[in-house]
């Protein structure tokens, strides 16, 4: 029997998971051979589960993606997995297509893949920054309010430090994506070092 590893991905906090999840289950992924990265990514590299996904396969497994443009957003990042997959000796399966990497025609039509991705990105980015444009132009352009509250994000800064809890636990007590968790983690640094260098600055009494 095929060992069956499924990956999904959602970009954006709002999106659900669960078509993809439930197209994996129905193609026979158990669900503990079944990983998923949510919230904004940018590159492939930033996908943990992606990177889990791509280490529980081995010789003779299949990785199966709903669709393309889950999988990778750039032909760099589809041709790193498809080298990896092939190191491997694991095929990839796109809906109900088997790709095969080491397939000489199976890997041009992952590349065909790949560009369409490339484009269909590039093309969506596009269509966002004219349509930022064109709102800021007519003063519809409005900051997003926070998702925490500055007293929760300090609160949040401080478990986080304590090093009690982890990225994936923070994001899961405060019911935020773990690259909110990130940002405010990160926003604590800056702030810190700006601190720190005022300090520096200050003159010393003589």
């Amino acid at each position: 029997m095929t060992d069956l590893v499924g990956y999904a991905r959602v970009s954006t906090d709002k999106q659900d998971a669960q078509v993809q999840r439930d197209a994996l289950a129905a193609a026979g992924v158990p669900a503990d051979r079944l990983y998923v990265d949510s919230g904004p990514t940018g590159s492939n590299r930033a996908c943990t589960a992606l990177a889990a996904a791509l280490a529980a396969c081995h010789d003779g497994s299949t990785l199966l993606v709903t669709k393309f443009d889950r999988l990778a957003r750039s032909i760099s990042d589809a041709r790193d997995i498809a080298d990896e997959l092939t190191r491997k000796g694991a095929r990839l399966r796109i809906g109900g297509t088997v790709n095969d990497p080491i397939d000489p025609i199976g890997r041009l039509l992952f590349n065909v893949l790949a560009m369409i991705a490339e484009f269909e990105g590039d093309l969506i980015r596009a269509r966002t920054r004219e349509g930022m444009k064109v709102a800021k132009e007519k003063g519809r352009l409005r900051r997003k309010k926070p998702k925490l509250s500055p007293r929760i994000e300090g609160h949040l800064v401080a478990e986080y430090r304590s090093c009690n809890h982890s990225i994936a636990k923070l994001a899961q007590q405060y019911c935020v994506a773990r690259w909110t968790v990130y940002r405010a983690v990160q926003r604590a640094a800056v702030a810190d070092a700006r601190i720190a260098d005022a300090t520096l600055m200050m003159p010393r009494d003589a």
